[in-house]
């Protein structure tokens, strides 16, 4: 008897070493964390007595990169399950590496071979209740794919053996839209959560956000967030804008309260960003923060940060749950991010602001056929953690001429403070398009309801330039000049000089060394990450478009598409309004912003103001007064002497630490580093091969902590990599 009870000791002493060698460390087992979008790690073995020790630990390098393809980095937030991480290149391969040694486990290539790419900020793991069924789902185009967590294999009983079209429940046809999400999905029991990214652009798709289960790959639910008939929010819209209307769309994430079964989404910009014309009103849901029964998709509540956006002020990030103390009572909150710099705070039961939001008078429209909403929401508090105002005395001074010249600038351009409609004569934006908050949101502190958040500022010029598509149907449109619609369509955003806007815009120079004249031409048409798609705009000019960028010569007469031909008779067929819609409905007239996305640059491209230009911010969500401010990042060659810091512009987002630290990366300086969580003061910085292109991760294996980030691309390894850190042995 005692040698069967010594047995089954032992017995009982092995299969619980294996099946905690199994079950190891899940706290960052999720896209920023947590169901709860925390970016929050409890682990505190780095900490503020040894970050200072920190050392590369391993770098994985995912060596998937095109031939001639340029310097790029994933923006894939790796999540950590179990000792393995899961994540994905710049090209948008997934990867499963074993998080203590960098070493590959397998690789899905859900393109098949073809270029992929395209913003993809992570993955989102599932198993069942007994862990025996352990699934990876992920989007790769407009595809929703299933894999086995230990082989990458496709789940043959998902979908379509692994595969779920996104196109598949939206508005319109299927075989004639691309939904191409950006960031994960999120668990609820057996439902995987997910909205997506759609075009910026007249013709765009509504931002529908689906449910659908994690077994079968069913859609299970669908929330419009431009309301049908019969909708809550239908009436903020004109009658018909359901039928043609876009945008409205969730791409920045979600957060679950799995205990109420609710799920938090915010969303972006109806269509067009900058000129809304055919949508009149306040446009629900689009720039809402928005609560559902996780279950069922039905509608909570909701908050609207902007009313009928005319700026491009999507909230961009996943909305953090966290629970403070407020006014002697706990409270379960909701804290959203913005690009204005407003952070607002919400009861997460039932949408109560904590502090007084106030909705005030803001500049009318000076666009023809644009009537901009009358007011707008400003939190009373906390105070706005970016500045909203901009003055003379604000505008950089590298030079005399250089200032002189932003001077003049701004003098004869339209400025009214924060919400300055865009204007056909030129109006400034700030704190601009990549302002305030972006797409890595925030980091919260459960224990102390803390939460820290990193800020952007860089004004940006909005020109409206009148565009008359109905000039095509003549016969002195027979002829297209490819660089001219380059420079009307194209240039805004890829530069004159087809330079681009690293990384949000991609150099355009030396495309053909890169890309077949087919693919370009397919994205173009259909466009890819935050690029819409042109067909609809262009109606014809696509082909000249590439002949200017691949130098060739030849008849640019326009096509007859027939593609292009069956997408307007599809739209027809189903009531749809033409895409062009706008005050000038019947004449093909429409307005495009042909500064959109630029920042704006003194003489010498240096930045049009004074620095900071990006800080990391402490605020106590108890009280809603700010505990710190610090520039964040430092670029060198523009420090005055003897000045602080001057920060950088980035969208990664912090994380923070039971160590007292905030780690934070992604500015142009190259730094990965770490404040003291209490204090804001800088205590490590790292040198990283190029920008970090993603929010950090941190976790455990095996009792070690180890801090890991996606990084861009050098010369040696133009796809980037993968960098993990930790103490020395």
């Amino acid at each position: 008897m005692k040698v069967l009870t010594a047995y089954a000791c032992f017995l009982l002493a092995v299969l619980s070493y294996c099946s905690c060698k199994h079950k190891q460390d899940r706290s960052w087992g999720a896209y920023k964390a947590d169901a709860a979008s925390t970016s929050y790690s409890a682990h505190d073995q780095i900490n503020l007595q040894n970050v200072d020790q920190l050392q590369v630990a391993w770098t994985f390098y995912p060596n998937d990169a095109a031939e001639g393809s340029r310097f790029n980095g994933s923006q894939c937030n790796p999540i950590i399950v179990d000792g393995i991480m899961y994540t994905a290149s710049a090209r948008h391969r997934i990867y499963a590496i074993d998080a203590k040694t960098g070493q590959q486990k397998w690789a899905f290539d859900p393109f098949d071979g073809g270029p992929g790419g395209g913003a993809f900020r992570g993955v989102t793991y599932w198993e069942d209740e007994g862990g025996n069924n352990q699934r990876v789902l992920f989007t790769g185009g407009d595809v929703l794919f299933a894999v086995d967590a230990h082989t990458g294999k496709l789940i043959p009983e998902f979908g379509d053996r692994g595969r779920v079209s996104m196109n598949v429940g939206m508005r319109d046809n299927p075989k004639l839209i691309s939904i191409k999400p950006t960031s994960p999905g999120i668990i609820y029991k057996d439902l995987i959560i997910i909205g997506n990214e759609v075009s910026e652009l007249y013709g765009a798709q509504p931002g529908y956000v689906r449910a659908y289960h994690v077994r079968t790959g069913k859609l299970v639910w669908t929330f419009h967030t431009i309301p049908l008939p019969g909708e809550a929010g239908y009436e903020t819209w004109p009658r018909d804008a359901w039928k043609y209307a876009g945008g409205a769309n969730s791409w920045g994430g979600m957060s679950v309260d799995e205990k109420r079964g609710m799920v938090f989404f915010s969303t972006g910009s109806p269509a067009y960003d900058f000129y809304g014309a055919d949508r009149e009103g306040k446009n629900l849901f689009g720039n809402s923060v928005v609560a559902l029964d996780a279950s069922t998709g039905k509608h909570i509540w909701h908050f609207q940060t902007v009313h009928h956006d005319l700026w491009d002020y999507d909230l961009p990030a996943p909305p953090n749950l966290i629970t403070v103390t407020h006014n002697g009572k706990k409270i379960d909150a909701v804290a959203q991010t913005s690009k204005v710099g407003f952070l607002y705070v919400f009861n997460r039961e039932t949408g109560e602001p904590l502090w007084p939001i106030e909705e005030r008078p803001v500049p009318a429209s000076d666009v023809p056929g644009e009537k901009a909403y009358p007011t707008q929401p400003f939190p009373v508090k906390p105070k706005a953690y970016a500045r909203q105002l901009l003055t003379e005395n604000d505008l950089s001074d590298f030079s005399p001429e250089a200032h002189d010249s932003l001077v003049q600038l701004f003098k004869r351009s339209r400025y009214d403070g924060l919400f300055t409609p865009p204007s056909v004569k030129g109006s400034i934006n700030f704190p601009g398009t990549i302002g305030g908050s972006e797409w890595g949101g925030a980091a919260v502190d459960p224990n102390t309801g803390v939460i820290y958040l990193k800020s952007n500022e860089s004004p940006e010029i909005d020109l409206l330039v009148k565009i008359d598509n109905s000039k095509l149907d003549g016969p002195a449109a027979k002829q297209v000049d490819g660089r001219e619609v380059y420079m009307t369509y194209c240039a805004s955003c890829h530069k004159a000089d087809r330079t681009g806007i690293e990384p949000q815009f991609p150099s355009l120079v030396g495309l053909n060394k890169r890309m077949a004249e087919e693919q370009a031409l397919l994205r173009v048409r259909e466009g890819a990450g935050k690029m819409p798609p042109f067909k609809q705009i262009l109606n014809g000019k696509e082909q000249a478009v590439i002949d200017f960028l691949y130098n060739k010569k030849r008849d640019r007469s326009i096509p007859n598409d027939e593609h292009l031909q069956e997408i307007q008779q599809n739209r027809t067929s189903m009531g749809v309004v033409k895409a062009d819609r706008t005050a000038d409905k019947d004449t093909g007239v429409l307005y495009l912003n042909t500064q959109a996305y630029y920042p704006l640059r003194d003489l010498e491209g240096r930045p049009s103001i004074k620095p900071p230009y990006g800080t990391l911010n402490a605020i106590d969500l108890n009280t809603g007064e700010f505990l710190w401010t610090v520039p964040a990042g430092n670029l060198a060659e523009l420090q005055q002497k003897g000045a602080p810091p001057t920060g950088t512009t980035g969208s990664p987002g912090p994380i923070v630490t039971g160590g007292g630290l905030v780690i934070l990366g992604g500015g142009r300086d190259k730094q990965l580093q770490a404040y003291d969580k209490k204090t804001g003061k800088l205590v490590w910085a790292y040198t990283l091969p190029a920008y970090s292109s993603s929010s950090p991760s941190s976790y455990t294996v095996d009792g070690k902590q180890y801090i890991a980030v996606s990084v861009g691309g050098d010369k040696a390894h133009p796809a980037g990599m993968i960098m993990a850190f930790a103490l020395p042995n």
